[in-house]
């Protein structure tokens, strides 16, 4: 059986052009190029079609695809190994919808989540690149900067990222019950917050804290955060750093 590029393209729902491209890099390569320079495939492209598809659902680059393809000769060993990566995937996702469901009932209580809990479906470095994605795209189109998430500690990030949740749950409190930025508790929280920074490998002075929380005001990424968590936080925060 016989199937052109547009046979292919309806049946598995791929552009012409994404077909043109898997030729072009070797991916997919036609069973039969006509005469005329038209393009033929066969059952066997179609199945290989089908395992691109998958891994692609998986997020794996198309290199990394034609690679683990070439090796992998047995049809069924493939999929078998592709069932396992996306039941490895759905189980994760479980973890990650549960851990949401949870803290939008802990949120909707107005009571405060448990840290382990809070992070339980961050456990991997991949997972942590996937959750800083969207900040690292946003500073290096915006700034230029690139934040370097090459080597992710785990444990250190969830034990950053709880403390940072800690902090912002407390000013967010003070801010809320109307205490005002130059009370003496709110400053002993800060203090403390910088206290474990430091301690942490993030070295920070009170006037790097201020332009932090300049930064953050000023950003329109870092700022919205914020201001979700609690109306008027950004400023609250600056007022507070500026006057430690």
């Amino acid at each position: 059986m016989k199937f052109t590029v547009k046979d292919l393209s309806d049946i598995a729902g791929v552009s012409i052009k994404t077909l043109y491209h898997y030729h072009k890099v070797g991916l997919l390569i036609p069973n039969e190029i006509g005469e005329t320079g038209y393009r033929y495939y066969g059952v066997e492209e179609l199945n290989r079609l089908q395992e691109i598809l998958f891994y692609k659902e998986l997020d794996i680059p198309l290199l990394e695809i034609k690679n683990l393809l070439d090796k992998e000769s047995n049809r069924v060993g493939t999929l078998d190994k592709q069932m396992m990566l996306f039941e490895k995937k759905i189980e994760k996702y479980h973890q990650l919808i549960e851990t949401i469901k949870v803290s939008l009932e802990y949120t909707k209580k107005g009571e405060n989540m448990d840290n382990k809990l809070m992070f339980k479906g961050f456990e991997t470095e991949e997972e942590w690149k996937n959750a800083l994605e969207k900040q690292k795209t946003h500073l290096k189109e915006k700034y230029n900067f690139d934040l370097n998430t090459d080597s992710i500690n785990v444990n250190d990030m969830n034990k950053m990222a709880i403390e940072a949740k800690n902090f912002t749950d407390r000013m967010a409190e003070f801010l809320r019950n109307g205490v005002k930025y130059d009370d003496s508790s709110v400053h002993d929280v800060v203090k403390q917050h910088l206290k474990f920074l430091n301690k942490n490998g993030h070295t920070i002075s009170k006037e790097d804290y201020v332009n932090q929380t300049k930064f953050f005001l000023q950003d329109d990424f870092h700022r919205e955060m914020l201001e979700e968590q609690q109306i008027g936080l950004s400023y609250y925060l600056l007022a507070v750093a500026e006057n430690l």
